[in-house]
């Protein structure tokens, strides 16, 4: 009897056992490139190790611009390409914002770089490039020598707040300062406003 009962019972389990089916692997995509932001024949990209912006004609790469070599952890957010006219020649605004996380077990830093890039693309020149900067700070700080703690935050901000006027002039802002940048279409480049 008790044979019975055990060879029952391998049968259940082992009928049990074969009939689960696995679940299929999910594969992942084997694509080099990824499009970010496009605009016009622009397409923002990264693409063999490099964030870069390419130009395609008739639906094939004709040139690129390195914006900056990107490692494996390269994740920007917010990509935007966003085309404009200063003093009648077409530009290119790139921006991109990079979030970085810093934790040790009493300090933990939030940092977010936001960039701003204009490009260009006739003469494939780099003309005004900005970046922001927010740092915020968390902090566990010990009070007197004692077991007694306190959570502090800070923020720190760095560089200047990009903005892109409607008529093509570019402003920066800090707390303390306001830049206003204008195209000069001789020296290819924005120059400070006077």
């Amino acid at each position: 009897m008790k044979r019975i009962v055990l060879f029952a019972l391998i049968a259940m389990l082992s009928v049990n056992a074969y009939s689960q089916k696995k679940k299929p692997v999910a594969k992942k995509p084997t694509t080099t490139a990824s499009g970010l932001a496009k605009v016009d024949n622009l397409v923002a990209e990264v693409k063999k190790g490099n964030f870069q912006v390419t130009i395609n004609e008739n639906g094939k790469e004709k040139d690129a611009m390195i914006v900056k070599a990107a490692d494996a952890k390269f994740a920007p957010t917010n990509c935007k390409l966003t085309a404009f006219t200063a003093n009648g020649t077409k530009l290119y605004l790139l921006t991109w914002t990079e979030n970085v996380q810093i934790k040790t077990p009493k300090k933990t830093e939030d940092i977010t770089n936001v960039y701003s890039v204009i490009y260009e693309i006739a003469n494939k020149k780099q003309v005004f490039s900005n970046t922001q900067i927010t740092n915020h700070i968390t902090e566990i700080v010990s009070l007197g020598g004692t077991a007694a703690t306190e959570t502090q935050e800070k923020i720190r901000r760095d560089g200047f707040e990009f903005i892109l006027n409607p008529d093509g002039s570019v402003t920066q802002k800090s707390k303390n300062q306001q830049n206003k940048w204008v195209y000069d279409v001789a020296k290819i480049e924005f120059v400070a406003k006077k």
